[in-house]
């Protein structure tokens, strides 16, 4: 699939050591120290991070099908994402869940919004049939 129109790039320089090293953002505003999952340090990994963009990005995508259905999110939402890095077949892979709290909202319609923002959500569409995914409402 290539983009009809680019919006945003996001760059980063990871240095050598990949999952032991260091990432920085072009702009600075992203300055970090990587670490194995479970390793002893104070560095975040790959896995985190990928937690931490697609919840955020679920939740825009939950603000832009709330909007498409005239209803307003609760002020409480969340999305607690969890990112499983595992072996298949003798080779790494991700599994993910999304646990979305919609706080007061009907739960007929909270799988409908959550439905659509997993349609719509660019995370959800680059891990579609790629892995496996979990949207649960709790």
């Amino acid at each position: 699939m290539k983009l009809d129109k680019i919006i945003y790039t996001g760059k980063t320089h990871t240095s050598s050591g990949g999952r032991n090293g260091t990432s920085r953002s072009s702009d600075g505003r992203l300055d970090i120290r990587l670490s194995s999952p479970g390793a002893a340090g104070d560095g975040t990994n790959p896995e985190q991070l990928f937690a931490a963009g697609w919840s955020a990005c679920f939740i825009g995508a939950m603000g832009l099908a709330a909007k498409g259905l005239n209803i307003t999110l609760p002020d409480a939402l969340s999305v607690d994402a969890e990112v499983d890095l595992g072996m298949i077949d003798g080779g790494y892979a991700l599994q993910a869940r999304l646990n979305v709290h919609l706080p007061g909202l009907d739960s007929k319609m909270a799988r409908t919004l959550v439905d659509k923002a997993h349609e719509t959500c660019p995370y959800s569409k680059a891990t579609r049939g790629n892995i496996d995914v979990q949207i649960n409402l709790i």
